[in-house]
């Protein structure tokens, strides 16, 4: 993973901690709540899954070709997606609960996507052999999910206390949409879930009831949430679930699978 051209001397410094095992400190990369999806921003997106540089994310599983030799096995591929993940608590948290399952955080803010990158490196320098399966990525994933994965690649998608987007006329920018289900299920494997939580009463209304008008999408059974590792995770990984918490604030999950139709 490489340093973006917006880091400050600040920021170049604590690369070089992260680099020495160092976790880097949240108050040089605070940013904005959130930002706007629908505006125009300037990052490089990849015009295929085929062109995801794979490689600078994840160095363990895909080493410099040396070539000759045996035939390579077929190269691993992302299969769980975190959208908007902030300071990247959820990816540390399944990194070792999924050790060999490779997954990427996305997230739109330049300093908070930095911020985890270092985070990783760091974690990767102080226990070595772990956190080589998560890495992160600043992009719209609002505008270019298509671009970064396959049809049917990910088994896993998280939306965890996404922006409220209050009023009505900004509903368009919620990360659950019906619109945006439909690119959801086409990047999601047959049986694989995806899980929302919020802390607003409103929104989580909102995102449950768009998975449940959306036809490849069911409600996972109350028992399956209850027997499922990941959920645990979904309240206490990140930052916003941490103060919801300390807050003594309500929360409101949505876990779907994701069906199939004979008409696909």
């Amino acid at each position: 993973m490489t340093r973006s051209n917006g880091a400050s001397g600040s920021g170049g410094r604590q690369q070089q901690q992260a680099s020495a095992g160092k976790l880097p400190r949240k108050r040089f990369y605070r940013a904005r709540a959130h930002s706007n999806p629908l505006s125009d921003s300037h990052f490089p997106v990849p015009v295929s899954p085929d062109e995801f540089g794979l490689s600078q994310h994840y160095p363990r599983y895909f080493p410099a070709d040396k070539g000759g030799g045996e035939e390579a096995p077929p190269p691993p591929r992302i299969r769980f997606a975190d959208v908007g993940c902030g300071f990247g608590g959820l990816l540390v948290g399944l990194s070792t609960l999924f050790p060999d399952t490779l997954m990427i955080g996305m997230e739109l803010r330049d300093k908070v996507t930095e911020y985890v990158k270092e985070r990783i490196l760091a974690l990767r320098a102080s226990n070595p052999g772990q956190y080589d399966n998560i890495s992160v990525v600043r992009t719209n994933s609002m505008k270019y999910i298509p671009n970064y994965f396959r049809k049917a690649q990910l088994s896993k998608m998280f939306f965890l206390f996404p922006d409220p987007h209050f009023k009505e006329k900004n509903h368009r920018r919620r990360v659950i949409s019906m619109q945006l289900l439909d690119e959801y299920a086409y990047v999601m494997e047959a049986g694989g879930i995806i899980y929302t939580i919020t802390d607003v009463e409103e929104l989580g209304e909102w995102m449950r009831s768009c998975l449940e008008k959306h036809p490849l999408f069911e409600a996972v059974p109350g028992e399956e949430i209850k027997a499922d590792p990941v959920v645990k995770l979904l309240s206490t990984a990140t930052e916003e679930g941490q103060k919801v918490a300390r807050n003594g604030g309500q929360i409101f999950p949505a876990i779907f699978r994701r069906i199939s139709l004979q008409e696909e």
